[in-house]
């Protein structure tokens, strides 16, 4: 699906995390293969299909070999910032700051360790994002098998208010079956002031991007969470197991269309 033009967008790809569950330490988890490919170009190329004005890559560990594999990817306007320390999502997007600190449109946030995304499921969110003036989106899927993810929360009337970690959720929450992808369409400027008010008061002392959700609801800011990915398109690898199962889904359903 074409992308209806309205702003212009800059995608921010996580890929600082050192996959330590993958047990292969020598190798940074998104550059880890999946069907001959590693899992950061899978994500560039998502990326790329969407004709973005820049992608910034955030890099940590083995930053130099991630950087260096990145570049060799020869994408148009291709920026770097560093997160050093892992603490957390929201952190990680804000080492952009400096970079994107005069971007006047739309950011894509992506996950470097997440290869199946459809670049058609993205068109679409961005359409529905710009068609109703949004000023984020979050991607989420329905799923009967939730665990392991944050949750997304919607009040009596299904109107979407917070995203919970599974780490800090109720037990009420937890039964939420509608999932966070970790894939965030928000504008630029609103993001970055949104991130000065997050807070690492959770379970693990980290700075999550999705509290940036009730902070833009106290601001009255619009946001949306589109159930419009199948929970296989948001498998992220954290382990050897995923990765068969990653690599069995892609094969069988993915590459044969390509």
């Amino acid at each position: 699906m074409p992308i209806k033009i309205n702003k212009a967008i800059s995608v921010i790809v996580l890929a600082a995390g050192k996959g330590k569950r993958m047990l292969n330490p020598d190798v940074p988890k998104v550059l880890v293969r999946l069907s001959g490919k590693e899992l950061l170009a899978h994500v560039a190329g998502q990326a790329h299909n969407l004709r973005p004005v820049s992608i910034t890559f955030v890099i940590g560990y083995m930053k130099e070999k991630v950087k260096d594999f990145a570049q060799s990817l020869s994408l148009q306007n291709t920026r770097f910032a560093y997160q050093d320390e892992q603490l957390g999502t929201g952190h990680a997007v804000n080492m952009c700051r400096d970079i994107l600190k005069d971007f006047d449109g739309i950011t894509l946030i992506l996950l470097g360790d997440v290869p199946l995304l459809r670049s058609n499921t993205l068109s679409i969110l961005i359409n529905k994002h710009n068609e109703l003036s949004l000023d984020l989106s979050v991607l989420s899927a329905i799923t009967t098998n939730p665990d392991g993810y944050g949750r997304i929360i919607r009040d009596e009337n299904g109107k979407f208010i917070k995203i919970v970690e599974q780490k800090d959720a109720s037990e009420k929450e937890l039964e939420s079956t509608e999932i966070n992808s970790g894939v965030f369409l928000v504008d630029n400027q609103k993001l970055f002031s949104a991130l000065e008010k997050v807070s690492n008061d959770n379970a693990q002392g980290e700075y999550y991007l999705t509290d940036i959700v009730e902070i833009f609801l106290r601001q009255g800011m619009s946001v949306s969470a589109h159930s419009g990915a199948g929970i296989e398109e948001l498998q992220g690898i954290n382990s050897p197991q995923e990765l068969a199962r990653a690599e069995k889904y892609y094969n069988e359903l993915i590459l044969p269309h390509k």
